[in-house]
């Protein structure tokens, strides 16, 4: 086993030891990197301020600091950020505030799942989340309600490596989905939610030019009653569908979201792309 402190300096024959000169290469999806303390390999897979994610050949992944000394092909180097350009191949941020890999190609799905409760949900995750999920690798489906969540996690059989993320409209205590979620939690199922009646209220007013969103009496539709008090089309289902389509696209990042909602939707990626134990 080799001593990487070296001789004793006292031994004699001391000498001062010579200075190894590192290569500085940019950051890139294309880069497999050693970690020469640990002896980790990985590709960087998730490039974000002040450090980088790798994943190795088993989908095990771990982060360093961007100013850490790595192996590449067996030389030392040291990492520099992508360089910012008006070309295509420039590192951008995500529209979640991550900061995009230069052609970073789509990865397989994985077993692991997301599920929202309906299209909205969906839609509004893809549009935020979309270019992330898409390099992790992960599945986001629309339930249609969660009166029968226990019954679809059960069907859905989690694992360790086949995890279940449900995000839920309107978990508060005391409601019917609170009940529902402590319900079904388990080591491989996680359940989390926002305080929104409906996702629509996940985005800020300020995004449409309202001060707030509208109060709607109890036994009415909310999203007609939202519709009609802004002064939209809101007597058929195509109204609803076109209302959203409005909102959705006044959505351009994660500035435009709730904190209740983003801090959710984070948990459950980072749950779902765990490593399996």
């Amino acid at each position: 086993m080799t001593d990487r402190y070296g001789d004793d300096v006292l031994a004699g024959n001391w000498r001062r030891p010579k200075k190894i000169r590192q290569v500085e290469v940019e950051l890139s999806g294309e880069l497999v990197l050693e970690d020469p303390d640990s002896g980790f390999v990985g590709a960087a897979v998730r490039i974000e301020q002040g450090g980088v994610e790798l994943e190795d050949r088993f989908g095990k992944r771990r982060s360093f600091r961007l100013e850490d000394t790595f192996l590449l092909d067996g030389e030392p180097v040291t990492l520099r950020p992508p360089r910012k350009s008006a070309s295509a191949r420039a590192a951008t941020r995500t529209a979640s505030g991550s900061l995009a890999v230069a052609d970073a190609k789509t990865r397989v799905a994985r077993a692991s799942r997301i599920y929202v409760e309906g299209r909205h949900d969906a839609e509004l995750v893809e549009r935020v989340w979309g270019d992330d999920l898409r390099i992790e690798g992960v599945v986001v489906e629309p339930l249609g309600g969660v009166d029968d969540l226990a019954g679809i996690v059960a069907d859905f059989q989690p694992t360790a490596g086949r995890r279940l993320g449900v995000l839920v409209d309107h978990l508060v205590p005391g409601s019917k989905e609170a009940r529902i979620a402590d319900q079904i939690q388990g080591e491989h199922v996680l359940v989390v939610g926002h305080p929104y009646v409906d996702i629509w209220q996940a985005v800020k007013p300020t995004a449409l030019g309202i001060a707030r969103w509208p109060e709607v009496p109890k036994g009415q539709s909310w999203k007609h009653g939202v519709l009609a008090a802004l002064g939209w089309p809101a007597s058929t289902p195509a109204d609803v569908a076109a209302g959203w389509k409005r909102i959705l696209s006044r959505v351009n990042s994660y500035a435009d979201l709730e904190p209740d909602l983003l801090g959710r939707v984070e948990e459950l990626i980072d749950f779902v792309t765990a490593p399996g134990r």
